[in-house]
C-alpha cells in the first residue's frame, strides 16, 4: 500500500508553504495536485519553484526546455509531469507529431531537438557523465558547454518534481486530462 500524503491548500499547508500556494493557484487559475502534496515539505517546495524560475532564466528556448522536462518525464514514467507538459507544449502549438514523439520516446524530426532528446537521455543515462561522442553531437547541433549544463539543471529540478509526483502518486487534474499518459503508450 502506497504511503498516503495530504493535498493541501493555502489553510492546510504549513506556514511557509502557504504563499507559494497562493501564487502557484493565481498562476494557474486551480493549484495543481503536486505542488499541494511537494507542500508538506516547504523546503522540497520552495526548491522546486525556485529551481524552475532559474531553469526557465536559461539560455534553451522554451521548446528546447520542454523536451529536457517530457524527455526525463517519460523515462521515469511520471504521469502527470508527461501529461501536463504535453497539454503545455500543445496550448504554444507545437506541433501533434514532436508531442507524441517525446511522449512516446522517438526520434524528433527536427535534428537540434533530436540532439536536446539525446544528449538528456545520455546525460540521465550516465549520471551526468556522456561520452566524448555524445557531447560532439550536442555542441554540432548549436548547443554550447553552457547548455550541456543547463541540461544538468533541468535534470536536477525536474528530478524533485517527477519523484515527487510518483511518491505521492499525485492525481491528475482535470486541465491535464485530455492528455493522460501511462508508460508505454
Amino acid at each position: 500500500m502506497a504511503p498516503q500524503f495530504t493535498r493541501h491548500d493555502a489553510e492546510s499547508a504549513p506556514e511557509a508553504s502557504r504563499p507559494i500556494l497562493e501564487r502557484t493557484s493565481k498562476g494557474f487559475g486551480f493549484l495543481p495536485a503536486p505542488v499541494s502534496f511537494m507542500a508538506e515539505s516547504p523546503e522540497l517546495l520552495e526548491t522546486f519553484i525556485t529551481g524552475n524560475g532559474v531553469f526557465n532564466k536559461t539560455t534553451l528556448s522554451q521548446l528546447e526546455r520542454e523536451v529536457l522536462i517530457l524527455t526525463l518525464a517519460a523515462r521515469v514514467e511520471c504521469h502527470y509531469c508527461v501529461a501536463m507538459h504535453s497539454s503545455m507544449l500543445a496550448r504554444s502549438g507545437t506541433d501533434d507529431a514532436v508531442i507524441e514523439a517525446l511522449r512516446t520516446g522517438k526520434p524528433l524530426q527536427d535534428a537540434r531537438l533530436e540532439a536536446m532528446r539525446l544528449f538528456t537521455t545520455a546525460v540521465v543515462k550516465g549520471h551526468g557523465h556522456v561520452e566524448p561522442e555524445e557531447m560532439e553531437t550536442f555542441l554540432k547541433a548549436g548547443f554550447t558547454r553552457r547548455n550541456a549544463l543547463e541540461v544538468v539543471l533541468g535534470l536536477g529540478v525536474y528530478t524533485i518534481s517527477t519523484y515527487a509526483n510518483r511518491m505521492t502518486e499525485a492525481p491528475l487534474d482535470e486541465p491535464f486530462e485530455a492528455f493522460e499518459w501511462h508508460p508505454g503508450h
